[in-house]
């Protein structure tokens, strides 16, 4: 497997940890940021482009991971610009709409290029330590070419189905997991209310059967009131926004649209998704 060529297009708070256990694991790496600075640690072991088009053009199996539809959008319409991708393997690893992920499969395919959806449950923490749950829609043969790749990126690889399944159980686990954060930060208000330490009210939820790794991971978020982004709230209502777009349509949904929507505009939206409790403190 090692001579084939991997590329790793964006650098974020997700993708630089993922793209820097492919290179640790020895990949022959070339890697592309719109921001070039966050390229800067991939110099001594990796090559880094100025260009995606170039990267895409010198490797064989390129993984995506950028932040919306829009940017996914933008860099596929570079790629469909080249001539010839016959037979390269694009994996994109982004949160972006269903309907958006079969265009861009079908688009490659015309091409004659493969694609898959390989979407992560996990944030920060997780991606450094290779420790992601990987949700992958694809062609059984695709997925098994770049399953050695996967691997280093995850604890666990789940192949759901043609293209487009990876991206609904993504939509559906952050859609779980915007109820969790939600009713966590207002349980942890309505103990407050009450006389209950924060840290006592955490620590019975984590030591109790409504504890969970979601619970647990934020539990020091709550703790020191840190709210630097693992996973922003502005990301959180995206993909709940996309889980409707994808026909999500019950009655904690509406409360939980709502709820983000508004926390966004209340200028809460670039901070830890956690951090929707300061939004419903303000309104108590």
């Amino acid at each position: 497997m090692h001579h084939k060529k991997i590329g790793w297009i964006g650098l974020g708070n997700m993708g630089f940890p993922m793209a820097k256990n492919l290179e640790n694991a020895g990949f022959p790496l070339s890697v592309f940021n719109r921001t070039a600075s966050k390229s800067e640690p991939f110099t001594a072991r990796s090559e880094v482009y100025i260009s995606a088009i170039e990267l895409v053009k010198n490797c064989d199996i390129i993984f995506t991971m950028v932040s919306n539809d829009a940017a996914i959008i933008d860099l596929y319409a570079d790629i469909f610009r080249l001539e010839d991708i016959t037979e390269k393997i694009f994996v994109d690893m982004s949160t972006i709409s269903k309907e958006l992920t079969l265009t861009i499969a079908q688009q490659l395919k015309e091409k004659q290029a493969r694609f898959i959806d390989a979407p992560v449950a996990g944030s920060t923490v997780p991606a450094k330590e290779g420790k992601l749950i990987i949700m992958a829609g694809g062609e059984e043969k695709d997925l098994q070419e770049v399953l050695p790749y996967l691997q280093k990126l995850g604890k666990s690889v789940k192949h759901l189905g043609p293209v487009g399944q990876g991206i609904a159980a993504k939509l559906a686990i952050n859609y779980f997991l915007s109820i969790i954060y939600q009713g966590l930060a207002e349980t942890v208000l309505f103990a407050e209310q009450s006389g209950i330490k924060r840290d006592d009210m955490l620590a019975i939820i984590n030591e109790s059967a409504s504890g969970s790794g979601a619970t647990q991971v934020k539990t020091p978020l709550l703790l020191q009131q840190d709210y630097s982004a693992a996973f922003a709230l502005d990301l959180m209502l995206k993909d709940i926004n996309l889980a409707k777009k994808e026909g999500v349509n019950s009655p904690l949904s509406k409360v939980l649209i709502e709820t983000y929507q508004q926390a966004h505009d209340a200028g809460f939206g670039k901070q830890d998704v956690i951090g929707i409790i300061n939004y419903l403190k303000q309104i108590q």
